[in-house]
């Protein structure tokens, strides 16, 4: 099993932490796992991606053109990315921010409105949270509670009481996933 995923959207988004938290789930599922972050220099509001590979054998390069998963978190990254997803795989979008929306038929696509979902549940740090449970429902590739595990190896201890609230938007994400589109 392989599963090869980039993440792409603006800085500040939580897109490398999204990736670095899929990454260390992995690691805690004994996974062979590549993290690899892609950044402008600008960060806050200059595009960002990484990708992200999940293996349970060895992973031969971080570099790839193709992906199995493309979750998009803003216009620019659909209109980089739309085409880089392999025929038959999946794209993950929230809706916010979304002008043109994904146009392939070989590929499933969803949407997470992650954005007004973060900002319902009044936590706009949520955010990635979201999407990553939407990923999760799926994908299942990554167990929830390595999640949790990868959150705890990730964030900086002084931020460990956030875990509760971002646990509630995994499962959020996972409720309002909806699929547009079947390949």
């Amino acid at each position: 099993m392989t599963e090869e995923i980039i993440i792409a959207g603006f800085g500040g988004q939580g897109v490398l932490s999204m990736g670095k938290i899929m990454a260390y789930s992995g690691v805690m599922q004994d996974m062979e796992v590549s993290w690899m972050p892609s950044y402008g220099p600008e960060m806050r509001g200059g595009t960002a991606n990484v990708i992200v590979i999940l293996s349970s054998e060895r992973i031969s390069s971080p570099i790839i053109r193709h992906f199995d998963t493309a979750i998009i978190l803003n216009q620019q990254s659909l209109d980089k990315f739309e085409s880089s997803v392999k025929a038959g795989g999946v794209l993950i979008y929230d809706g916010n921010g979304i002008t043109r929306h994904p146009e392939r038929k070989d590929i499933t696509i969803y949407r997470v409105d992650a954005t007004e979902e973060a900002a319902r549940m009044n936590s706009p740090k949520t955010f990635n949270m979201i999407v990553l449970g939407g990923f999760i429902k799926v994908k299942p590739v990554i167990k929830i509670e390595n999640i949790i595990k990868g959150l705890k190896k990730s964030l900086p201890e002084r931020y460990h009481n956030l875990i509760p609230m971002n646990e509630k938007a995994l499962i959020r994400g996972e409720e309002i996933i909806t699929e547009v589109q079947k390949a």
